[in-house]
């Protein structure tokens, strides 16, 4: 007997005493129980995955949503400011319109003031040239009897 013989014994009983206190048994429950772990460690990933793949798409559609409510927005802008610039010409111009016939009315007016002031002024100058063509010309006795022609001429016209 020697000492290959005590450490094959020593062996032999080294794995007596592990399959008695169910070493192996241990190993391969620890062993499962690891696998189990891992394997619901990955489930969880995955349902995370799926779950962060769900939200992407759904805040991908959202962006999209508001994108096209965006474009829409600045369409409708675009379109009521090009309404409000034609109407606020179509507005100038009718101003501009009306703005030149009230000048051109002016005009016309301020016209025929002018010619009725020159007219007044050439009719009050003829009366007195002729006031004083007639002076110069009636002696009392003419202007005696055009006085008197003249208030008979006045009372027929107010009668």
């Amino acid at each position: 007997m020697d000492a290959s013989f005590f450490a094959l014994v020593a062996l032999v009983l080294f794995f007596v005493l592990l399959a008695y206190l169910k070493v192996p048994g241990m190993m391969a429950k620890a062993l499962d129980e690891r696998a189990d772990k891992i394997r619901d460690e990955l489930a969880e990933a995955k349902r995370l995955r799926e779950e962060a793949q769900h939200l992407l798409a759904e805040y991908q559609r959202k962006r999209k949503e508001a994108e096209a409510e965006a474009a829409a927005i600045v369409a409708a802008a675009e379109r009521e400011a090009a309404a409000l610039t034609a109407e606020a010409k179509q507005k100038t111009e009718e101003f501009v319109a009306r703005r030149n016939a009230l000048s051109e009315q002016k005009i016309k007016q301020a016209e025929t003031e002018a010619v009725n002031a020159v007219r007044a002024a050439a009719v009050d100058l003829a009366i007195a040239a002729a006031e004083k063509v007639l002076a110069k010309k009636a002696d009392d006795g003419v202007q005696q009897s055009l006085f008197k022609a003249s208030i008979g001429e006045v009372k027929s016209r107010l009668n």
